[in-house]
Parts: C-alpha cells; sequence; structure tokens
C-alpha cells in the first residue's frame, strides 16, 4: 500500500515537473510576442529597453497604430496582399491535390523518382532559385506585377508530400467500390478522396497561408511599383521610416500577423490533424 503511495506521488510529481517545463518553454516562445504587443501601446515617454522588461503600457495608446497605418499605405498593402492570396492559396492546394493523388494512389514508371525529386526541392535554399526563376518569370514578361510573385508558388513539395501522406491512408476498399460504380480517377479524387483528407488540406492552408502572406525575398525582386507592394514589404518600408521609432514598427508588425492568427485559429484543430495523419504514415 505504502509502495502504490509513493508511485502515485512520484507521477503526480513527474506531472507537476513536466508542466513547469512546458510552461517555461513555451514564456520562452511566446514572451517575444507578449512584449512586442505591449510596446505597440507604449507611448513615446514610457522606455521600452528596462531589465526586467515592462509589458503594461502606462497609459496606453493607439496612436502608433495610426502612425503606421496612414505614413504607409498599409492599407493598400494589405488589400495587395489579400488580393495574392485568394488567388494564390486556392491554387497552392488544387495543384498539391492534384498532383500527389497520382503518386498515392496510382502504379506507373518513374514515380518514386518524381516523388522524391518534388520533395528534394523542400531541402534547397530559396536563395539558390532567385537567378534561374527571376530569368524564366521576367522572360515570360510576368516580372513587376502579381502574377510574376503568384505562379512560382503555387506549386510546393510541402503540399505535395503531406497530400500524398493523407492519400495514402485512405482504405483501398474504397477506390474499389468507386471503380466498380463506374467512378473515373477525376471524379474519384474531387468527389472521394479530397472530401476524406479536409484535415490534410487544412494543414496545407495554413502552411501556403503564412508562406504566402510573410513572402518577402521573392516579391521584393520581381516588384519595382511600391503600388504593387505586399504588406511583408510594406513593413520592410515601414522600417525604413520609422528605423528609431520601435513603436510604430512593432505596432505595423502587429497589423500584420493579426490575419495569420485570426486565421490560425480558425483552422488550428483541423491543422494538427492533417499532422497527425502524416505523421502516422
Amino acid at each position: 500500500m505504502t509502495l502504490k503511495k509513493n508511485t502515485n506521488r512520484f507521477q503526480f510529481l513527474k506531472k507537476i515537473l513536466l508542466y513547469l517545463l512546458l510552461l517555461v518553454i513555451g514564456l520562452i516562445f511566446v514572451g517575444p510576442f507578449i512584449w512586442m504587443f505591449s510596446v505597440s501601446f507604449m507611448t513615446s515617454s514610457q522606455d521600452v529597453y528596462t531589465f526586467p522588461p515592462s509589458f503594461i503600457p502606462k497609459p496606453p495608446t493607439i496612436s502608433n497604430f495610426i502612425n503606421a497605418w496612414t505614413v504607409v499605405p498599409y492599407g493598400r498593402y494589405m488589400l495587395n496582399s489579400i488580393i495574392i492570396l485568394l488567388i494564390m492559396l486556392p491554387s497552392h492546394i488544387f495543384v498539391g491535390a492534384l498532383a500527389s493523388y497520382p503518386l498515392a494512389r496510382m502504379k506507373f514508371k518513374g514515380r518514386e523518382f518524381i516523388f522524391f525529386a518534388m520533395i528534394g526541392t523542400m531541402f534547397l535554399p530559396e536563395e539558390g532559385r532567385l537567378v534561374p526563376l527571376y530569368l524564366i518569370v521576367k522572360n515570360l514578361g510576368m516580372d513587376n506585377s502579381w502574377w510574376g510573385v503568384i505562379m512560382p508558388g503555387i506549386a510546393g513539395g510541402i503540399a505535395v508530400f503531406l497530400m500524398r501522406q493523407a492519400f495514402l491512408v485512405i482504405p483501398k476498399e474504397i477506390e474499389e467500390a468507386a471503380i466498380i460504380d463506374g467512378c473515373g480517377h477525376f471524379r474519384m479524387w474531387w468527389k472521394i478522396m479530397l472530401p476524406l483528407t479536409k484535415p490534410t488540406i487544412a494543414a496545407v492552408g495554413v502552411f501556403g497561408f503564412i508562406n504566402i502572406w510573410e513572402a518577402f525575398i521573392w516579391p521584393l525582386i520581381i516588384l519595382n511599383d511600391n503600388h504593387l507592394y505586399t504588406l511583408a514589404l510594406g513593413l520592410n518600408y515601414l522600417t525604413g521610416s520609422f528605423s528609431n521609432d520601435i513603436r510604430t514598427l512593432t505596432a505595423g508588425t502587429v497589423i500584420s500577423l493579426v490575419p495569420v492568427i485570426i486565421f490560425f485559429l480558425f483552422t488550428q484543430r483541423f491543422f494538427i490533424q492533417g499532422l497527425q495523419g502524416a505523421v502516422k504514415e
């Protein structure tokens, strides 16, 4: 009886230590974001570099957000990012799902080679692709345009990988029943396979949303007209205008992060399920 009680105490203490460790790790990751959010509401009279850092604005103000929104055409940049996102994200998901289906459910020569070649693009540094990609886009006449930003990012290795893993775990019996009913490959993909992989589609959507919304290097290279700038480029422009005003800079950063946070909150349940499916496979 005593041994069982000691074991329960040990398990309880072990659980408390684990939660404390996770809390410390969480604060390490979340702490800078909390500080950034607090600084964005601080007045110019409050020192933001005190140690230990101050997390409470005294008093809070929204003037930093007004400066960030008005001095730089932040509204225009956000609208540009939304337009690019609405075109690019559905295309990214569609192409990833369409390319991964034959790699998972159809047998043909070179299937594994094609898959690993596509996955290999995930390990290439973005800088190494900039020159050939820029030459291709320029020769196609899409430089300094939104299409030049959109087209190279539609296909992605992570989308193909996650969707292929999701298609692989679908029971073979479902596919065989659909074939008996006269269902072709495209109809099977559209009517049967895609509805069964909604969690993975959400995971691909979250990754795609973040990559598209925060893309900086490629839009900076391909866009010359500042009226076409995305929000990430606008934030860089804001950095040049308020290089010494960290409060306005953090306010602009908070504005750019809000859509990402909102999107993740709405899709987090499907996002986690989608990643779990990929890891299990």
